[in-house]
């Protein structure tokens, strides 16, 4: 590998990759996809620091801050790594925001935990997983 490979990995993964989500119990595609970025984008790395700037301000006087609050940063840093998606509710299409990509990870542990297991998968955005 050489420094212009390096270089592309990032950019590369800030296009993202397909994450079909699927069911809790059986495993089966729900009908969602999302856009996710890779662990070495750019869009990661601003996501990272914006939930330090989150936790910062949420902090109290004496720099603590409270669990609710942490998983509120959490799970909007998180948001944060979705780039796009495909999904309906009630036979429509939901155009993507942040907002609606957050209500998406509130939803479930279960659409957290594969939104966050993707988005940390270097393996995920291997040119074979294209």
């Amino acid at each position: 590998m050489n420094l212009s490979e390096v270089a592309n990995i990032a950019e590369d993964q800030d296009r993202g990759r397909w994450l079909d989500l699927l069911g809790p119990y059986d495993g089966k595609p729900v009908g969602i996809r999302l856009l996710i970025a890779g662990p070495d984008s750019s869009v990661q790395a601003r996501a990272r620091v914006k939930m330090m700037d989150d936790r910062a301000d949420m902090a109290d006087d004496e720099g603590r801050i409270s669990a609710d609050n942490a998983e509120t940063c959490r799970l909007r840093s998180l948001a944060r790594c979705i780039l796009s998606w495909e999904a309906s509710e009630d036979g429509q299409p939901v155009p993507f925001s942040f907002d609606a990509a957050l209500r998406l990870l509130k939803a479930g542990r279960w659409v957290q935990e594969q939104v966050d297991d993707f988005a940390g998968s270097r393996r995920a955005f291997s040119k074979g997983a294209v």
